[in-house]
């Protein structure tokens, strides 16, 4: 028996490995060109974010890899009849398909880490990486479109001479409650340091409007702007979907601490405005945008409540499509894998997807509990589990 077991898990992870290779090259291929027409990489740039765009890649490739090859490996066995045979010796199907079902767990566990690098490491490094080419990815866009624009900066030009701008346009959004800023010129160039991690715009004879106030300025003046104003984010700013797992409770109790000061400070002009006999200030009109603000805070402990649920489940869709893709390949009696394949994943893309999408929305909303997430795989299992006690039993 010994055998047996040792010969499907060899043929598993051969056709595994090679699935997953050639899939994660093609989604790796895929998430390098958008990061360099989104950015305006050059090949340096593009080189050095392969580590950080490869977790990315391979948490989408992992699970249908797992599903393509029990449905290869099972499909074949049974279409050779060595399940039957198995069956007249007197074992039962479980002894194949219990080892693939302890591999499909020590995958389910790698790809919910995968899950984890990728969204937090993995997206910071790309950042990282931008954050480090910026005065390259600026001049290369101009040089090509005349802007380039981010949330918080943006860049218009009439040319660009070497490293001069020509009659640049600059405007500037900060992350904190300061005013935009907007500076014209007539030329102007562009540092970075990544050390100081700072932009420098040195500017000549134009203008810089703050708000609602403008000045000119005849000679040179720089511009100094943060880099992580541009492409950084602080915890607080990240959506949940980029943090890591570490850092949940950390973001969970900042987001916690920032409702109750606001409701503390509203509480506070409720009361001045109550003793002050400003009624009007106490109306719900009043005070809509800082309810719609507190509101979308308690969206946020939500969504960072659902988030670690939705990347264990993710991760752990390798087992159940294992025991939904044994039984069915099995049942199927296939030797053409991309048939046994596609008949596996149909049920699948129509039942788990689109109750697992359903569980994300409900729980992102506060409706359902962060758990409602697992329905996909709880569902898919069941179904699993089903098909395996009618192979059992045939």
């Amino acid at each position: 028996m010994k055998i047996m077991t040792r010969y499907v898990l060899s043929e598993m992870l051969q056709v595994f490995l090679v699935a997953l290779t050639a899939l994660t090259l093609f989604m790796l291929v895929i998430g390098l060109a958008k990061e360099a027409q989104q950015q305006g990489l050059g090949l340096l740039q593009i080189l050095a974010l392969v580590p950080f765009v490869l977790p990315d890649a391979m948490r989408f490739a992992v699970p249908g890899t797992m599903l393509f090859a029990v449905a290869s490996v099972f499909g074949r066995l049974s279409s050779s009849n060595e399940i039957t045979a198995l069956k007249a010796a007197g074992i039962t199907p479980l002894a194949v398909i219990w080892p693939v079902a302890g591999l499909a767990i020590a995958v389910s566990i790698a790809c919910v880490w995968l899950n984890d690098v990728a969204v937090s490491w993995g997206r910071d490094g790309v950042r990282g990486v931008v954050v480090r080419s910026l005065e390259e990815i600026i001049y290369s866009r101009l040089q090509q479109q005349r802007s380039y624009s981010t949330t918080q900066l943006a860049i218009n030009v009439k040319g660009v001479e070497g490293r001069r701008l020509i009659r640049p346009t600059m405007s500037f959004q900060p992350n904190n409650s300061s005013p935009s800023v907007t500076l014209s010129a007539m030329e102007a160039e562009l540092k970075t340091d990544a050390d100081a991690g700072s932009l420098t715009a040195i500017c000549r004879n134009g203008t810089v409007r703050v708000g609602d106030v403008e000045f000119a300025f005849p000679d040179t003046i720089e511009r100094v702007i943060p880099l992580n104003a541009i492409n950084g984010k602080g915890l607080h700013e990240k959506s949940p979907s980029e943090i890591g797992m570490a850092d949940f409770a950390a973001a969970r109790q900042e987001t916690l601490g920032l409702i109750q000061r606001l409701e503390q400070k509203a509480a506070g002009r409720q009361a001045t405005a109550l003793l002050t006999g400003q009624l009007g200030l106490t109306t719900p009109a009043h005070t809509a945008g800082e309810r719609n603000y507190v509101n979308s805070l308690w969206g946020r402990i939500h969504r960072i409540d659902m988030e670690p649920w939705r990347r264990w489940a993710n991760g752990f869709s390798c087992l159940a499509f294992v025991l939904v893709g044994a039984p069915m390949a099995i049942r199927m009696r296939n030797a053409d894998f991309l048939t046994s394949f596609f008949l596996c994943f149909l049920p699948i893309l129509l039942v788990y997807y689109p109750v697992f999408m359903a569980g994300v929305s409900q729980a992102k909303a506060g409706d359902l509990p962060p758990i409602a997430v697992w329905g996909g795989n709880l569902l898919i299992t069941l179904w699993g589990l089903w098909l395996l006690r009618g192979v059992i039993r045939r």
